[in-house]
């Protein structure tokens, strides 16, 4: 498997988390400028992710896609607008975690 590809679902991944993320500022779409950055993340993730699978099992490439979509949303949830921190949560956070670092060495 190709590291290019690789480093692509990545940077995807990061593009997904930036528009999870700004859908909380976009307030149901009436900001304009987050709602700008949401269409925008989302277009250049979906895009990157596409390219991705070229290279990339499908099935793989989404779930990593995702997975890393949603540790950093979680993470950033947290952060920045004071979301629980449980044990349990960050229990499932790091399961989560530990299969996408699982289907990458097994991809």
């Amino acid at each position: 498997m190709s590291r290019l590809a690789w480093g692509v679902l990545l940077v995807a991944a990061l593009f997904e988390t930036i528009w999870a993320v700004n859908l909380e500022y976009a307030d149901g779409f009436s900001n304009l400028r987050a709602s700008v950055v949401v269409v925008v993340a989302m277009a250049l993730s979906v895009g990157l992710l596409a390219k991705a699978v070229q290279s990339l099992p499908v099935g793989t490439a989404y779930a990593v896609w995702t997975g890393i979509g949603a540790v950093g949303t979680a993470a950033l949830g947290i952060v920045l607008f004071d979301e629980p921190v449980t044990a349990a949560r960050l229990a499932c956070i790091g399961t989560i975690v530990a299969g996408v670092v699982g289907l990458q060495l097994t991809a």
